[in-house]
């Protein structure tokens, strides 16, 4: 057995069956084994963004990792922006990066470069293997790691997350003598019942009170806990703007997403006497602006941690809501049947037009941004229960990957990617994988010819723009981007809507028959 072999045969052990990639010379020794391991199901991504951000999908469906593919330090680069989502959302990731033989290393070759230094800035655990003799081991110890184990042999960057990056030397997956290893155990959940004690004391005081729910908060399960604790209290429940993964729809107690401005935020807590993080960070605004304070818990907010990111939530809010409302049943969301806007799309409408037509358990992939930012949340909360993948760490050109690993996580599920234009671009590859691996995704690109959100942003920070050279830094035409060519180009068929009409028939007819589709939505 060879390193390589030894690499995917302790995957398969610890249930790693799913491998996104961009190889290249050094990888290629795991390529060919993949032909012996009929168990490893191989992805070819385009571009490594493209199989980062879809690690990233595969692993919030299943809550287990996915691996990434990924060639020398430039390889990985390329995919660092949606491993800073995979990071934020907190989800299981193992990259496994080739590195130049090490005999070659000294040689300082053009590709050569510093990878431990790229990878520790978005991986919890970090480890270079010496031999293949422990290739096994190391890999194993990884692959524990992106569940919260923690190992003498890895090397701890400070970074926080769930994410592991393994460099191996070509030389190590060339050379024989590599030896499978068994499934680590994962680290035993931390229990977070003591703090939900405190939690329980503050919620009965009759003060206006907060519960921000996030992780295993917005399950089902978790919705259901909270809405009961909030019967019993009267407490306000919110989730972050854009949540990692969020269960919603009919049948799915209602949680109010924070809003994206800061003063909007404020409103939101304004009279607020108790803010009690559920899973969640304390709210800070995306940015710092002109005389602003940057952080969205206004004073006289007592802040108070139920459990946090690395905290499992999910058995204090539950044992909190057996004591405080035992007989109290959670509040359901109604089913609700609205019709459909007619008419010019626009971004006041074109969400009631997807929340109407909303397959059952869909998983909706969600990067519009701007054009959702106000209405898509309404226009879905009374459509069939699905779960919604958010933009955790805000940076753009998720949404088409993430689409295609939450396809592959469960291909039984239709797949919805709602995408604005210009995030669109950085990521379009996607397409090709989609097209390739016949993933049952409906893509509706956005278009309305801008940057829209950095439109406002430029006023916002107080920056002079109404020139043509600060227009054009912001808009998308000149030429106007064909998303419809773009997609045949990769083997994704399409259309284009530009009344509301139009979309409810292309999207009602794209989510009815299997395999990929694309709409390209013009607003006006």
């Amino acid at each position: 057995m060879n390193g390589a072999e030894a690499i995917i045969e302790t995957m398969l052990d610890s249930d790693v069956r799913v491998c996104f990639g961009n190889p290249g010379t050094s990888e290629m020794h795991f390529v060919a084994a993949l032909d012996r391991y009929p168990q490893m199901r191989g992805i070819l991504c385009l571009f490594e963004g493209v199989a980062t951000g879809a690690a990233d999908g595969y692993g919030r469906m299943t809550r287990r990792p996915a691996a990434t593919l990924l060639h020398l330090g430039p390889g990985l680069g390329n995919g660092l922006a949606n491993l800073h989502n995979a990071r934020r959302a907190g989800t299981p990731v193992l990259n496994i990066v080739g590195d130049h033989s090490r005999d070659h290393k000294p040689l300082d070759s053009p590709l050569d470069s510093d990878i431990d230094a790229v990878a520790g800035s978005v991986s919890a655990w970090l480890y270079r293997p010496a031999d293949s003799a422990g290739l096994g081991r190391d890999i194993a110890a990884a692959i524990a790691a992106t569940s919260g184990f923690e190992d003498s042999v890895a090397q701890r960057t400070g970074t926080s997350g769930s994410i592991a990056t393994v460099v191996v030397p070509a030389d190590l997956s060339w050379s024989t003598g590599g030896v499978a290893a068994p499934a680590l155990p994962n680290r035993p959940a931390r229990d977070a019942v003591v703090a939900s004690d405190a939690a329980e004391k503050i919620l009965r005081s009759g003060e206006k009170t907060v519960l921000l729910l996030d992780g295993d908060a917005l399950t089902e399960d978790g919705l259901n806990a909270a809405d009961r604790i909030a019967q019993a209290t009267g407490t306000l429940l919110f989730c972050p703007t854009w949540p990692a993964a969020l269960r919603r729809g009919a049948g799915i107690p209602t949680v109010t997403p924070l809003a994206y401005r800061s003063e909007d935020v404020r409103a939101q807590m304004a009279g607020v006497r108790h803010l009690i993080l559920a899973g969640a960070r304390s709210p800070v605004a995306s940015f710092g602006y002109p005389d602003q304070d940057g952080n969205l818990v206004p004073a006289g907010i007592d802040l108070h941690v139920l459990a946090d990111e690395f905290t499992p939530v999910l058995s204090g809010l539950t044992s909190i809501a057996d004591r405080i409302a035992p007989e109290l049943k959670p509040r359901p969301a109604p089913a609700t049947l609205t019709a459909l806007p007619k008419g010019v799309l626009t971004q006041a409408n074109w969400a009631w037009v997807i929340g109407g037509l909303l397959p059952q358990d869909a998983i909706v992939c969600d990067e519009s941004i701007t054009a959702g930012m106000q209405t898509l949340t309404a226009a879905t909360a009374g459509a069939p229960a699905h779960d919604a993948l958010g933009l955790a760490g805000l940076a753009v050109g998720q949404g088409l990957p993430l689409s295609v690993g939450a396809a592959v996580a469960c291909p039984d599920r239709p797949v919805v990617c709602l995408e604005a234009d210009g995030s669109a671009m950085y990521t379009i590859s996607a397409l090709w994988t989609q097209a390739r691996e016949n993933l049952d995704i409906t893509t509706v690109v956005l278009n309305n010819k801008s940057y829209a959100i950095l439109r406002s942003e430029l006023d916002r920070v107080g920056a002079q723009g109404n020139g043509s050279a600060s227009t054009r830094m912001l808009d998308l035409s000149h030429p106007d981007l064909d998303f419809v060519a773009l997609s045949h180009g990769m083997g994704v068929p399409a259309t284009r809507a530009t009344t509301a009409e139009q979309l409810a028939d292309q999207f009602a007819a794209a989510t009815r028959e299997p395999g990929p589709h694309l709409i390209e939505a013009v607003l006006s």
